[in-house]
């Protein structure tokens, strides 16, 4: 069952080294991403899933120490989802960026807790399917913790990498609303072609949520809410 979540946004600009002269500019959305891992940490689970888009049709698991990097952004820095596995035949694949980015944040935390385990959603992933995955998640352990990536749109300023569309606004308000409120209906009624056509790449992941937290009876709470660079960033923890 899940007993907590942490929702984060997923820019590869969240770490510093890739932000560069820019990195004070997400200070404040960093330091509530610490605040909503310690959420985790603070339930004590016996797994930890970091979930996030992977891409226009990657859905499934990224197991522990699978490695991820930020080479592709211009920086030599790499990262782990939790403790190596043990040396194998076949390497884990690497991480998308959405992950390594969660594999940083809980780096940065010096997450020492739960086996951390991947997921990868799909971008376009039906709702339904986003709903019924999360639902097998949630039953990987007696007490699961979720750490959520994802960013609202992408076209919320005629400097958004998707220019502006008038509509972002209102759905990324939503979004923001369900996600601290721990609003499941809402969450699952997020509409995906919408989503889709506003370049969000978080309403896949947090349908995965909604599914996960089926009668867990989880608060949510935001802490954070903003679009620099015209992209929608939340931050929310759920316990």
């Amino acid at each position: 069952m899940l007993v907590a979540a942490a929702v984060c946004p997923c820019p590869p600009l969240l770490v510093p080294e890739v932000a560069a002269g820019a990195a004070p500019e997400l200070d404040a959305a960093r330091a509530a991403c610490a605040d909503a891992v310690g959420v985790l940490a603070a339930a004590r689970p016996d797994l930890l899933i970091v979930a996030g888009p992977a891409g226009p049709d990657h859905l499934g698991p990224f197991p522990a120490g699978s490695p991820g990097s930020f080479a592709g952004f211009g920086v030599g820095l790499t990262v782990r989802l939790g403790p190596a596995p043990a040396p194998s035949p076949a390497p884990p694949r690497p991480l998308p960026a959405s992950l390594a980015v969660g594999a940083w944040l809980l780096e940065r935390a010096r997450w020492s807790g739960a086996p951390v385990e991947g997921f990868g959603v799909a971008e376009r992933l039906e709702p339904d399917r986003c709903v019924r995955a999360g639902r097998e998640l949630a039953a990987r352990a007696e007490r699961v913790a979720m750490l959520v990536m994802g960013d609202g749109s992408a076209c919320r300023t005629v400097k958004a990498p998707g220019y502006l569309d008038e509509r972002a606004a209102d759905f990324d308000a939503e979004a923001a609303r369900a996600l601290g409120a721990a609003d499941l209906a809402a969450l699952r009624a997020l509409d995906e072609s919408l989503a889709h056509e506003l370049s969000v790449a978080g309403r896949a992941p947090w349908q995965v949520l909604a599914g996960a937290a089926e009668g867990a009876d989880l608060g949510g709470q935001p802490l954070y809410e903003d679009a620099p660079y015209g992209v929608g960033y939340v931050v929310a923890s759920w316990s």
